[in-house]
């Protein structure tokens, strides 16, 4: 008898735990889901507001980063708020920026306090013909694809937004297509703050716009052999040319004196229901 009420007790302790690890998961979801509604109308305000206050908290761009969450409001009520609407929180008539997100693959560590998740952006966004002539951007209209690694922790059990990671793929004007996109279709920024009151803290080598068709790395391995992606495979030469001559792989590596807590030296194992970027990368 007592055998049998350790091992329901076993058991039960089971179930609570894949309870809670499925909870989290569809929490971080909501919580990126709940970011994307308020970007969509330009709330800004409350964007920032769902970042941790965490000094490892960052934002990385275009090739650059936003640290902290002063950095992070920099990017949000600074470069976007000023740049959209004006300075205004909250949508302006006739401008939409859509942002229908999807494909999200959410991985929650053993502690319940630290989650990965990949999802897949697609934004619809331009303006109306009405506001064309008093709108300061004028009339446009585009498509952009891109995909997100994002990091999320648990803080006062409230999943916050931490490590953002957004990769704009492509973009396309919607009357040509993405076959005639310029190169570098946004630029890239150069300046740091303080001198751009809007620009990022940190340039870093991750700059990545179509026709570059490089991998954004997974944060997870194989599901079925538990290894990693040789990272050559991940890089983006032309047709029949050496990999060694094209751009360098991609990285989800953290700024100098960052880390992830609980990190351990071991490969996963397949099936682990564990945060896999919690082992340190090896090749």
């Amino acid at each position: 008898m007592e055998n049998d009420i350790a091992d329901l007790k076993r058991q039960l302790h089971a179930l609570q735990k894949e309870v809670s690890r499925i909870s989290d998961e569809s929490e971080v979801r909501k919580t990126h889901f709940k970011y994307g509604y308020y970007l969509d109308k330009c709330l800004y305000n409350e964007v920032v507001d769902m970042f941790s206050d965490h000094p490892d908290a960052y934002v990385e761009f275009l090739g650059t980063r936003y640290r902290g969450k002063e950095g992070i409001r920099r990017l949000y009520q600074g470069r976007f708020q000023q740049n959209f609407t004006g300075g205004r929180n909250g949508p302006i008539y006739g401008f939409l920026l859509d942002h229908i997100m999807m494909q999200d693959i959410v991985d929650v560590d053993p502690t319940g306090t630290h989650a990965w998740c990949r999802m897949r952006a697609l934004m619809q966004a331009g303006t109306h013909q009405s506001i064309e002539e008093t709108y300061p951007p004028g009339h446009k209209q585009w498509w952009e694809g891109g995909l997100y690694e994002n990091e999320y922790i648990k803080e006062n059990g409230a999943w916050k937004l931490f490590r953002y990671r957004y990769f704009p793929f492509w973009h396309s004007e919607y009357h040509r297509g993405w076959s005639h996109t310029k190169k570098n279709y946004i630029p890239f920024p150069t300046k740091l703050y303080p001198e751009d009151p809007q620009g990022p803290d940190e340039v870093i080598e991750q700059k990545m716009l179509w026709p570059d068709t490089r991998v954004v790395p997974f944060h997870y391995p194989h599901p079925v052999t538990g290894k990693r992606i040789n990272p050559d495979d991940l890089r983006a030469p032309l047709y029949k040319t050496d990999v060694q001559e094209s751009a360098p792989p991609l990285t989800l590596e953290l700024p100098q004196g960052q880390n992830r807590p609980g990190a351990k030296s071991e490969d996963p194992k397949v099936g682990d229901k564990v945060l896999p970027e919690l082992v340190e990368n090896r090749v």
